[in-house]
């Protein structure tokens, strides 16, 4: 076997390797289509390595040579579509297929024309030219951001200048004189070779796309109570030191549900679920721009309210207990009624979080201790500082 023909070879089980690894992807990705596009780019593409090794041992020679040409195209016009799948876009896969059945016919008709001149070499490395620059211009059109995105464009970009590069390269190395000399010339060895790097790197790189996005989900779902829809308490640190180094003020409101307990025994949990799912529902609402909203237990619940004094969050508490007072809840009896308590506090200048929320919780406690169903401010941090140092 010659040195091309192994290179085929290798490309062949390399693109399959690819087409796997996409298949696996698509059983976690959230662009689960993406990813079988990908893989069915790679799988049909890939039979163009085994079509070109066809063409030399393999009669007739010419149906080898265009079914080669004709897979490796539409393995890249199944590219455009995931392409389209990962970003979003719409595509016109009508026009694809018209487009790929004239591509192929151009491929029969030049077929005879000598082998290494520019008449055949351009208008069959255009086609691929063509298909992966539809690629690059969808991937452009997404206006992605992050720079594997776009590192993917400027890919996606350079292999489809590649093509027409080796239009020049396919007459200035010689590629045989016929479709079955191809194999033994120096310019496949050549293309083969920047066939391989390509296949690696395109597919390297959508991978990296589909495996971030993988991870970004899975950290979003790590962070997110799935019964209530808001952050727990791992999505809420995360993210509450950033609002806290703005200029202040900044308040917290703590919410407890009132007898829970007994909501679960009257309804059963699915009952509970509800209550829980409705009073999340309501937060989410009503929180202004920019606030976190978090369940950090079983029935409590803490909103952060960046650039927000005691005032305006007493009034913006006042108003969700008179709210939550009065709405039915989904999956309850009409009449059932389910109503909250409200501790809320403003964190004192340079006061750790901590302090302020336990002194927001002190101040839930008094709501209860008051019968439930009403809001409580708690003490400035001084007066709570110096109960700690009496006790001390």
């Amino acid at each position: 076997m010659s040195g091309a023909g192994f290179l085929l070879t290798v490309n062949f089980f390399i693109a399959q390797c690819f087409c796997m690894f996409f298949l696996a992807v698509s059983a976690r990705s959230r662009n689960r289509a993406a990813a079988r596009w990908f893989a069915g780019c790679f799988a049909v593409a890939s039979l163009s390595a085994i079509f070109e090794l066809f063409v030399a041992y393999v009669y007739p020679p010419k149906l080898w040579a265009i079914l080669a040409f004709a897979s490796m195209l539409g393995g890249m016009f199944m590219l455009r579509i995931g392409i389209g799948q990962l970003y979003g876009l719409k595509t016109n896969r009508t026009l694809l297929a018209a487009v790929f059945c004239a591509f192929v016919a151009l491929d029969y008709m030049i077929y005879d024309l000598p082998r290494g001149t520019l008449q055949h070499a351009l208008p069959y490395q255009m086609p691929f030219a063509v298909a992966l620059g539809m690629s690059a211009w969808a991937a452009y059109r997404a206006r992605v951001t992050s720079f594997v995105d776009r590192a993917l464009v400027v890919l996606l970009a350079v292999t489809s200048a590649h093509f027409m590069v080796k239009a020049f390269a396919a007459v200035f190395a010689g590629s045989g004189n016929t479709a079955k000399d191809y194999i033994a010339s120096q310019f496949a060895l050549v293309s083969q070779s920047m066939g391989a790097v390509l296949i690696v790197t395109v597919g390297l790189m959508l991978l990296c796309v589909l495996v971030l996005e993988i991870v970004a989900d899975e950290k979003v779902n790590s962070e997110v109570d799935p019964l209530s829809g808001l952050l727990n308490r791992r999505g809420f640190d995360n993210r509450v030191d950033a609002l806290m180094a703005g200029k202040g003020p900044h308040s917290i409101v703590l919410c407890d549900l009132d007898h829970f307990k007994s909501v679960n025994d009257t309804y059963g949990h699915q009952g509970g679920d509800a209550a829980i799912r409705a009073f999340g529902e309501m937060l989410q609402a009503a929180a202004p721009h920019g606030a976190l909203v978090a369940r950090i237990g079983g029935e409590e619940f803490m909103l952060f309210l960046p650039f927000a004094g005691k005032d305006a969050a007493m009034l913006f508490a006042h108003a969700l207990r008179a709210t939550r007072s009065v709405s039915p809840i989904p999956g309850l009896p009409p009449t059932a009624r389910v109503t909250a308590s409200f501790g809320v506090t403003e964190i004192g200048q340079s006061e750790p979080l901590r302090f302020a929320m336990r002194r927001a919780d002190d101040a839930l406690y008094a709501a209860k201790n008051a019968g439930r169903d009403c809001v409580r401010e708690a003490e400035p941090p001084a007066v709570v500082l110096e109960v700690v140092k009496r006790a001390n």
